[in-house]
């Protein structure tokens, strides 16, 4: 079982809010289908910066329940 960290951030983002999830361990096509199921769940923008995914907006708790249905761990808030 792989163990997420998921927060928000807002700095140097000109006061916008993002979620960020870092931890993944899986190939990039993986996380590029987990970002797109996880922007079109939540209905809104994002990207994949390395291993970690980018969501714009603060969709935590959406991102947490869909993570742990598909298996992972997540910690932070």
């Amino acid at each position: 079982m792989e163990t997420l960290t998921l927060r928000l951030e807002t700095q140097g983002r000109s006061g916008k809010k993002v979620t960020l999830v870092n931890g993944f361990t899986r190939r990039s096509e993986e996380l590029e289908e987990f970002a797109a199921r996880i922007k079109k769940t939540c209905g809104t923008g994002g990207t994949v910066r390395g291993m970690s995914l980018e969501i714009q907006g603060d969709a935590r708790e959406k991102i947490r329940f869909l993570l742990t249905q598909w298996g992972f761990r997540v910690l932070g808030h």
